[in-house]
């Protein structure tokens, strides 16, 4: 289980400002881009299959994620 303090969409913490379109986002067409526990930038491979996100620090993440 993923300890989500910043947005995966914007990167900014998820207690500062309103994320809504963020997660319209993120559940609908793209993958995230930051990592939801430390905020640095993930590597995105989009396939036509989905795509994989991965954290330096934290690792790698795809669809159906928390």
């Amino acid at each position: 289980m993923i300890t989500t303090v910043y947005c995966s969409f914007c990167g900014k913490e998820e207690a500062d400002g309103d994320h809504v379109v963020c997660r319209q986002r993120l559940s609908v067409i793209d993958p995230p881009r930051y990592c939801a526990e430390c905020a640095r930038r993930m590597v995105v491979q989009v396939t036509p299959d989905g795509w994989t996100a991965r954290c330096s620090r934290h690792g790698e993440i795809g669809p159906g994620h928390e």
